[in-house]
């Protein structure tokens, strides 16, 4: 399987950045693509971002033009930029390895948006 670290995570006023960083090990050579779901509480989980093992990427569309998903080497990282209090959530890095070795996710980090 696939460890996943996330690191990052905290508090931030509307308008701020942060960058996530998820560190990845194991079965790495396997890893398909990877990406970032957030979830707050009482709320449904949505899909974040997502990169392919050949740099394709994808963003939900809340996102688009503020947060960037990008790899180097055993890292995905995620720069959020022009945060939102709707950005609020714990955030989960996964790594995905097709349907017969399955999906692998981190401890999750916490993000504050403030007002």
């Amino acid at each position: 399987q696939v460890q996943l670290v996330e690191s990052g995570g905290g508090l931030v006023q509307a308008g701020g950045s942060l960058r996530l960083s998820c560190a990845a090990s194991g079965t790495i050579f396997s890893i398909n693509i990877m990406g970032w779901y957030r979830q707050a509480p009482g709320k449904q989980r949505e899909l974040v971002a997502t990169i392919t093992s050949g740099g394709s990427t994808n963003y939900l569309d809340s996102v688009k033009g503020r947060f960037t998903i990008s790899r180097a080497k055993n890292t995905v990282y995620l720069q959020m930029n022009s945060l939102k209090p709707e950005d609020t959530a714990v955030y989960y890095c996964y790594a995905n390895r097709g349907v017969r070795l399955g999906t692998d996710w981190g401890q999750g980090t916490q993000v504050t948006v403030s007002s």
